[in-house]
């Protein structure tokens, strides 16, 4: 697959697995009816708004890196076929499941809504089933070493506080 076929694949990617877990089931749940909340409130919704910027963005970025760094997509089905390790995921493991994350809980403050909190909860469980059970057996299969050392050096879940540089990466 060539990085145009990864930027089509991606984008299709993008708005069925995203799109649905952080905005067609959100809406679903909620209509994205905000609840009457009393003034203190603001703040939370403030918050709200940064989280879900903050998870678009890191989403975009994220499915960026999988073109271009990755050559391939995020999606089980259309792999990369070089090991994603640079931008945000000199970070974190995971920055594209923490956006999503993000944006529902950012939802939750938004609306006032705390059925989202409970769904974001049952999907943060399932991100880590399937990152412990599917994912990281995929990778290790797939990158061997290169992998371990990434897994090795980089959280799966809290950000490092500085960018990891692999070896021989100057």
């Amino acid at each position: 697959m060539g990085r145009a076929g990864a930027a089509v694949g991606s984008a299709v990617f993008f708005a069925l697995a995203p799109g649905v877990v952080a905005g067609v089931v959100p809406w679903w749940l909620t209509g994205w009816e905000a609840t009457d909340l009393p003034g203190w409130w603001l703040p939370l919704r403030v918050a709200g708004v940064v989280l879900l910027v903050a998870g678009a963005g890191v989403l975009v970025h994220a499915f960026a890196r999988f073109v271009a760094e990755g050559v391939g997509t995020p999606a089980p089905v259309a792999p990369t076929r070089e090991l994603v390790v640079g931008g945000l995921y000199r970070y974190v493991r995971n920055p594209m499941y923490l956006a999503v994350l993000a944006a529902i809980v950012g939802q939750a403050l938004v609306l006032g809504r705390l059925v989202l909190l409970a769904y974001a909860a049952v999907v943060a469980a399932a991100f880590v089933a399937f990152v412990r059970w599917y994912e990281e057996p995929t990778l290790a299969w797939q990158f061997g070493d290169r992998y371990q050392a990434y897994r090795a050096a980089v959280p799966g879940w809290w950000p490092r506080r500085h960018p990891w540089r692999p070896a021989g990466d100057d």
